[in-house]
Formats: C-alpha cells, structure tokens, sequence
C-alpha cells in the first residue's frame, strides 16, 4: 500500500513541476568567444599607410569578451546593459620574390553596451549595440607603428547573438558583429584611414 501511495503521490505532482515556469533570464552572463574576423581590403586603407593593397593581412583570429546585467523585463523582451571587449589580430607573409612586405594587423576595442534579449533563462537570443573607441594597426615587419596605428577613434558596434543553457550555469553561445570605424588622421602625407565596417564572427561560451 505504501508503494501505491508513493506512486499516487508522484503522479499528482509531476503535473506541478511541468508548470512551473521557466528561469528568468539573467541575472548576469559573462561570454567568452573565439573569433573569426574578415579585415577589410580596400585600397583606401592600403594607402593610408602607403602599402600596396596586396599587403593587407585578410581574414585573422582574436578574442571577444563581454558581460551583461540584465535590468528589467517589459513584455517579451529583457532589457540588459555590460560591455564588449575585441582584440584581433592578422598577419601575412608574401613570397620573397614579390617584394612585398609581411604585415600584422591588429584591431582592438571596447564599448558599453545595450541589449535587447527575448527567451528564457534556458536559452536566449538578443540585439545588442554601442558606441566605443578603438585601435587599428597595419605596421609592416621591422618597421615602427605610425601615430594612425596608435590612433582612438569612435566605433559603433551592433549585432546579434544567442545563448543555449545546456546546463545551468555553462551555456554554447555565438555572436555576430559589426564595428563601424570612423575615419583616422592623416599623417606625415598619408591620408587617414577609410571609414568602414569591419565583421567579427565569434563562438564560444558563457557563464551565468
């Protein structure tokens, strides 16, 4: 009889714990990405440092880190602010017969953020966006960095990402982006640096 009990007691609950609702997103994640940036090869930026065009990098690798606190609720949607954190970095080496130079091209920022999430505590996407300062460097092997690869100039970043709690606490994540750099100061007979855009891919994992 206690057997049958138990049984009968379970089954009465089991339809409580299946409505519960689900977490609440929040109350912070922490995002930890790798990164898979596609640098620009405009003519522009080449003679911005008077390289030739083939000398830009391309596609390198970096890091994304970024951290959020989440606010309040309104609706569907979760309103969260942080920050974003970018470093990445390219490199190329041409043939010794080209005559042309290897490069290193860096590119580093940090921005405030706002986000705009949609989901649960079990998995969430969201839109997010700010306005930072960053660092952009093309400097040749053996040579010094000119005062535009030292430069802070306004960017704007906006993208959009997601987040799957396959634990509680460890979730897979991944984030698409585009900086808006504004353009750099011309120096010693250079022009400065183009305007542009720049996407970072990035993939990784968060914590919450």
């Amino acid at each position: 009889m206690r057997f049958v009990f138990v049984l009968l007691t379970l089954a009465a609950a089991s339809p409580v714990f299946a409505q519960e609702p689900p977490p609440k997103i929040g109350p912070f994640v922490v995002d930890v990405h790798a990164t898979f940036p596609r640098f620009p090869g405009e003519q522009g930026l080449a003679d911005s440092r008077g390289l030739e065009l083939a000398e830009l990098p391309g596609v390198g690798f970096g890091i994304q880190l970024e951290a959020h606190v989440y606010l309040f609720k309104w609706k569907v949607v979760t309103v969260g602010v942080g920050g974003d954190y970018a470093r990445s970095r390219a490199s190329q080496t041409p043939d010794a017969s080209s005559g042309l130079h290897a490069t290193t091209e860096t590119f580093e920022t940090i921005s405030p953020q706002l986000s705009l999430n949609f989901g649960t505590g079990h998995g969430w996407s969201y839109i997010s966006g700010g306005i930072g300062t960053s660092t952009w460097s093309i400097v040749p092997e053996g040579q010094e960095p000119l005062p535009s690869d030292t430069d802070r100039v306004r960017t704007v970043n906006y993208g959009v990402g997601a987040r799957w709690f396959a634990k509680q606490h460890l979730a897979f994540s991944f984030d698409v982006r585009f900086y808006q750099i504004d353009p750099g100061t011309p120096y010693f007979g250079y022009p400065g640096s183009p305007r542009t855009t720049l996407l970072i891919l990035g993939a990784g994992v968060s914590v919450k």
